[in-house]
C-alpha cells in the first residue's frame, strides 16, 4: 500500500471511476466519497443512479464508499451566487466555484475528518512540484480537447497541494479503454454536460428568479424594444432580444440597476481591455512587473495575447494584444504561460 489515505470525489462517471481505478493500481488505500448537492438532481449528474454506479466502483475495487449530504453547502457557495450574479448583469461560472468551494473545499475538509491527506478527481489537468519555489503548479491536461485547467485556476497553494488528477496525461479514449479493461461498470456511460440544478429541456433562466421587464436601449439610450428580464442575456448575446434591425444587434451591457440591456452592432463588442477582480497568482505571490501571457476569457476562448498589470491589490488590468469579443463581467479570465497556468482573476468590466 502507497502512502496515506486519499479519497476520491466520485461523480459515477466513467472520468472519476477511472481515476480511482489508476490509484487503487498503483496500491494506494482509498476511500470513495460522491457529494450529493441538490436533492432532485437531473440528468447524468448526482443522482441516485450516480450513486449507485459509484458504489459499483468502489466494490469491484475494494474500497468503502460514501454518500455526503452536501446540499447547504451547494447551495451557499454556487446556487445562490449564481442567481446572484445573473441578477447583478454577471455571466457566472458555477462550475469553477463548485471546484474551489466544493470539491477542494468543504469536500477536503470531510476527507481530512476522515484522516484522507489528499482528494483525487476526474478532472483533466496536471499537476507538478516547483523544487525551487515549494508550490505546485496546474498545467494543461495531455488531451487538449478535455483540458480542465481553466476551471481549477482558482485554487489556493494548498488545494492544489492536496490534490491527485490522475486522468492529466491521459486522452480520453485512453480512460474509455481503461475503464474497458478493469472491467468499470461505467466504461461506457455518456458524459454528463449541463448545470445538475437544472432539469432536462430546461433553461439556467428556470433556476433564476425573475427579475421583471426592462427596457432594451441602444448606444446613445434611446429605447428600442422591452425584454423579460436581465437573468436571461449575457454580453455578446443576439438571441431572444426580439428586435428588427437592418445589421444584426448584440447585448453590448447589462444595467442591472435599471434593469436594462444596451445593444450595438458586432463591432462594438469588441474590447481593448478589461479588469480583474480577485486575482489568483500561482507560480508566484503576484507578478514583478507586466505579464505578457496568453489568456482565456470563457472557458471556450481559445486564447489571446495580452499583458496583465497587477496592481497588489486583488486587482489587476490587462490589455489584448487584439481587440477581444464580448468580454464578460463574472466570467473569469485565466492566464497562461504555454502548458503552465499563471493565474487569473474575475472578469470586473
Amino acid at each position: 500500500m502507497k502512502g496515506a489515505l486519499t479519497a476520491v470525489a466520485m461523480s459515477g462517471g466513467v472520468d472519476s471511476s477511472v481515476a480511482a481505478a489508476l490509484l487503487a493500481a498503483e496500491g494506494h488505500p482509498l476511500v470513495g466519497f460522491s457529494m450529493k448537492l441538490v436533492a432532485d438532481a437531473h440528468g447524468r449528474c448526482c443522482s441516485p443512479e450516480d450513486f449507485q454506479d459509484a458504489r459499483r466502483v468502489a466494490d469491484r475495487l475494494g474500497f468503502p464508499h460514501y454518500v455526503l449530504d452536501m446540499e447547504e453547502d451547494f447551495r451557499r457557495h454556487v446556487r445562490a451566487p449564481f442567481a446572484e450574479d445573473y441578477a447583478q448583469g454577471r455571466t457566472p461560472s458555477p462550475c469553477l466555484r463548485c471546484n474551489t468551494l466544493l470539491k477542494f473545499g468543504a469536500l477536503l475538509a470531510r476527507a481530512r475528518g476522515v484522516g484522507a491527506a489528499r482528494v483525487a478527481t476526474g478532472h483533466y489537468a496536471r499537476l507538478t512540484r516547483d523544487l525551487r519555489s515549494g508550490r505546485t503548479l496546474l498545467h494543461r491536461a495531455a488531451d487538449p480537447g478535455k483540458d480542465q485547467s481553466y476551471y481549477l485556476f482558482d485554487l489556493s497553494e494548498g488545494q492544489r497541494a492536496a490534490a491527485l488528477f490522475p486522468l492529466g496525461d491521459l486522452r480520453k479514449e485512453e480512460v474509455r479503454a481503461a475503464a474497458r479493461e478493469a472491467g468499470l461498470p461505467t466504461a461506457e456511460k455518456p458524459e454528463s454536460m449541463d448545470l445538475c440544478f437544472v432539469p432536462p429541456g430546461a433553461s439556467y433562466r428556470d433556476a433564476v428568479p425573475p427579475s421583471g421587464p426592462g427596457e432594451i436601449v441602444d448606444a446613445a439610450g434611446t429605447v428600442v424594444g422591452s425584454h423579460p428580464g436581465i437573468e436571461g442575456f449575457t454580453v455578446g448575446q443576439r438571441r431572444g432580444l426580439g428586435l428588427a434591425s437592418p445589421q444584426p444587434l448584440y447585448v453590448l451591457k447589462i444595467e442591472p440597476e435599471r434593469r436594462r440591456l444596451v445593444v450595438g452592432e458586432a463591432p462594438a463588442l469588441l474590447a481593448e481591455a478589461c479588469t480583474l477582480e480577485r486575482t489568483r497568482w500561482i507560480p508566484f505571490d503576484r507578478p514583478g512587473g507586466p505579464l505578457r501571457a496568453t489568456v482565456r476569457v470563457r472557458s471556450t476562448h481559445p486564447g489571446a495575447d495580452a499583458t496583465i498589470t497587477d496592481h497588489g491589490d486583488g486587482t489587476a488590468s490587462v490589455r489584448f494584444a487584439a481587440p477581444q469579443r464580448a468580454i464578460a463581467p463574472g466570467q473569469a479570465l485565466v492566464a497562461y504561460d504555454g502548458d503552465l497556468v499563471l493565474g487569473g482573476g474575475w472578469i470586473a468590466g
